[in-house]
């Protein structure tokens, strides 16, 4: 597989993001060199970490050993709640780990709404990708609610919004509100984290059996289908492998209708209440 197969979403300020990427999550950083490395080797051109994974020392090494032009990787990282009173020198801090002299997209990790502070990290970001320390700005974890108070008083809006997003998972709502106001789609948790057994839904598994494909793969397919960016993440060099071998089928209508049909709406959240999601809580 080459990193040409993975096709590109142009974001509304005009920079373009690789739709599949390789997620970073619970990877230790002491780890993180030599995973990240495997997935740079399958074709991985999109890397997405985050100052609270702990692993962006890590993440900087395999970039740095990997020899890949700067220009040819998209590199994503966030900022941590605790960090929102002070994003200049958090920046600062996760571009020295990194190596790096710029990321392509900076991401407030959390709203946070009980600090009230993510409209003063927002003005920061706007300053750092004037600055050219970041090529592209979004959000992560943010509701509708939280996008709408953002909307209104910041000059710009963010490029992307990271959001749990599996089958069981689909928030249709707020998919909708994203995409009225041009703002990508990003699923965190694209494969349901292993906390259901969404590989073994009879909905997948047929899929996977019609396409000579795994059950991951057919998930990864789903959501390559919908328009949404991605990266799921595994430390398996094989799984990696298989993750980005996704380009080479299609799912039909009645595939995808029926991995539609799999969602529970609220009760199929895995993740953190953003509203309730505050510094010194993980």
């Amino acid at each position: 597989m080459t990193s040409s197969a993975v096709p590109h979403i142009t974001l509304h300020d005009g920079n373009t993001i690789p739709q599949l990427g390789f997620g970073s999550f619970k990877v230790d950083n002491t780890e993180a060199e030599r995973i990240v490395s495997e997935a740079l080797q399958a074709g991985y051109r999109h890397i997405d970490t985050a100052a609270f994974y702990g692993n962006e020392e890590g993440v900087g090494r395999a970039i740095a050993a990997s020899a890949i032009p700067r220009d040819e990787l998209f590199i994503t990282t966030k900022l941590w709640n605790d960090r929102h009173g002070d994003p200049d020198r958090a920046l600062a801090e996760s571009l020295d780990r990194l190596g790096l002299d710029f990321v392509d997209l900076y991401l407030i990790h959390w709203p946070c709404p009980a600090q009230d502070r993510y409209l003063q990290a927002w003005d920061y970001l706007q300053q750092a990708q004037q600055d050219k320390l970041v090529r592209s700005i979004g959000v992560s974890n943010f509701l509708p609610e939280h996008l709408d108070r953002l909307l209104r008083e910041a000059d710009a809006a963010p490029v992307v919004d990271q959001i749990e997003l599996h089958p069981a998972y689909q928030r249709l709502d707020d998919v909708e509100f994203l995409r009225d106001h041009q703002i990508a789609v990003e699923a965190w948790g694209p494969l349901g984290q292993g906390k259901y057994a969404l590989l073994d839904a009879p909905e997948v598994t047929r899929a996977a059996e019609a396409h000579g494909k795994g059950p991951g793969q057919v998930i990864i397919r789903w959501h390559l289908q919908h328009g949404r960016i991605l990266f799921p993440k595994s430390a398996n060099p094989e799984r990696i492998r298989q993750n980005i071998d996704v380009f080479d089928f299609e799912l039909t209508d009645e595939e995808m209708a029926a991995i539609d049909g799999l969602d529970r709406g609220l009760d199929g959240r895995v993740g953190r209440d953003p509203n309730e999601m505050e510094p010194g809580t993980i």
